[in-house]
């Protein structure tokens, strides 16, 4: 999962850990294309889309959104249980990612491995589930008329998973997460670099520290109790929220959430987080070599949480840094040094402290070194002096197209059911969309100067070199 912000079109995909080598498809890579020219001018808050949503509660705790929308013949429902990597305590990494794979296996009057084929069997053009540190969903899209198969299928996981989950089914789901493990961190390019990263910025016991796929010992450790009081604590009706958006029956969605979920028994309320992100003090660097051809520099540092001032800020500085061919770091370091194959820049918002990254891919023969001096003399230069204004509403403008792009689906990575789930998961405000644009629309050139000064600095940053591992030389000294 490469991120800069939820809203420009990014939302952390569930099967693999958080990373630093791109973005997903949905955003917009650091080399795209410049997006079409517009006038500088920041649009009125007028524009700023409105999403109509009811919320309301049932009496086991679950949150339900509702949102209608007849544009096709189409309903998304969309699940986030509000639990992630950050709920998970020393020892015992990666259970709610291993959760993301036991939740399709089957349940109480699903059988195993049917999830799939009942929604396949129904038309559904979208079925997927996502990790993340601070949040797991599960969504799928369906054929209007198909809804109540969508809620019964959601409903039996959440209320009867366990009745299915035996010694050997939680064995079979450990080795399949340890073999993605190794394909998702160990033996792709730049993956161990990735976990080193989020180590150096959050030193364990913190539950950031790492990736959210989790370790291998810790998934070895993992009992059958373990995960069972895992699920038992997180996956309940009081820690969740279902959006559903699209072409429902007004008349019959609440009686059908009722019948699905009503009678759930409510939990006892999730342990409250005892965790603080200690400030970064000093730098903290490291050096690696890997099996790759190009060498690679990540800066990093943490930022304010999501949606705490100035995290509007960075999310603007990451796009001047790095969006498009004219951003500082691709205009320096790939069109004039052309020491640089690629650049990418951004605010990874979180609960417990953002992450704001740059990353630097080297051409061959290029040293970490020489990178990232290179890299620091384009960031110091936005510490010194404001952005222009036409580099902060060419940002603003990329949040919008690619917000707009998002809500032009009704489930998925940043469609509209996903968007509802994440302000009401982050701000208890499910139509909190409007607000976020004129959050957006109140940055200021001098507003992105002063917070990346204030928080962008060389003594609480993490760097890290990985050189390629030097080719072999036969006794001639021939490659």
């Amino acid at each position: 999962m490469r991120v800069r912000s939820f809203l420009a079109g990014v939302l952390l995909a569930a099967a693999a850990p958080v990373g630093l080598t791109a973005v997903l498809a949905l955003a917009t890579p650091a080399f795209a294309a410049e997006p079409p020219a517009a006038p500088a001018a920041a649009p009125t808050a007028e524009k700023a889309p409105e999403l109509p949503v009811e919320r309301y509660v049932l009496d086991n705790g679950l949150e339900v959104l509702l949102s209608r929308d007849t544009r096709v013949p189409l309903v998304a429902v969309n699940l986030w249980y509000h639990v992630g990597a950050k709920n998970e305590v020393p020892g015992r990494s990666g259970f709610a990612h291993l959760f993301e794979h036991i939740m399709f296996q089957g349940s109480r009057n699903v059988a195993e491995d049917t999830f799939f084929q009942y929604l396949e069997g129904a038309g559904a053009p979208l079925v997927n589930g996502t990790t993340d540190f601070d949040r797991t969903n599960y969504f799928e899209t369906v054929p209007a008329n198909q809804l109540e198969l969508a809620l019964w299928l959601e409903s039996d996981r959440m209320g009867f998973l366990l009745d299915t989950l035996t010694q050997e089914r939680l064995d079979n789901q450990k080795a399949v997460v340890r073999k993605e493990r190794q394909q998702s961190t160990e033996n792709v390019p730049y993956g161990v670099a990735e976990e080193r990263f989020f180590q150096l910025l959050f030193p364990a016991p913190h539950p950031y520290n790492g990736v959210v796929i989790g370790s291998h010992k810790d998934l070895e450790a993992a009992t059958l109790e373990d995960v069972k009081g895992f699920f038992k604590t997180f996956y309940t009706p009081n820690n969740a929220t279902i959006a559903i958006v699209g072409d429902y029956d007004p008349a019959t969605i609440k009686p059908l959430v009722q019948k699905y979920f009503g009678s759930l028994p409510k939990a006892a309320e999730p342990p409250a987080l005892a965790v603080k992100t200690e400030p970064i003090t000093s730098e903290r660097r490291i050096a690696l070599t890997d099996e790759v051809e190009l060498p690679k520099v990540v800066f990093g540092w943490v930022t304010p949480n999501a949606f705490q001032p100035g995290d509007a800020e960075l999310t603007f500085a990451a796009s001047v840094l790095a969006e498009g061919k004219s951003s500082r770091l691709y205009t320096e370091l790939v069109a004039k040094q052309q020491i640089a194959q690629s650049v990418n820049a951004y605010q990874y918002p979180l609960t417990l402290g953002s992450v704001f990254a740059v990353e630097i891919l080297g051409k061959p023969g290029q040293t970490p070194e020489a990178l990232e001096k290179a890299a620091w003399t384009v960031i110091e230069g936005l510490r010194a002096a404001p952005p222009s204004g036409d580099e902060v509403a060419r940002a603003l403008r990329t949040w919008q197209a690619s917000t707009l792009r998002g809500l032009e689906s009704l489930g998925g990575f940043g469609g509209k059911a996903d968007v509802l789930n994440y302000y009401n998961h982050h701000l208890g405000d499910p139509g909190w969309l409007p607000k976020d644009f004129l959050r957006m629309q109140a940055v200021t050139p001098a507003s992105v100067q002063k917070v990346f000064a204030e928080q962008i600095k060389a003594d609480n940053r993490v760097v890290v070199h990985v050189t390629p591992v030097p080719a072999a030389t036969d006794a001639g000294g021939v490659k």
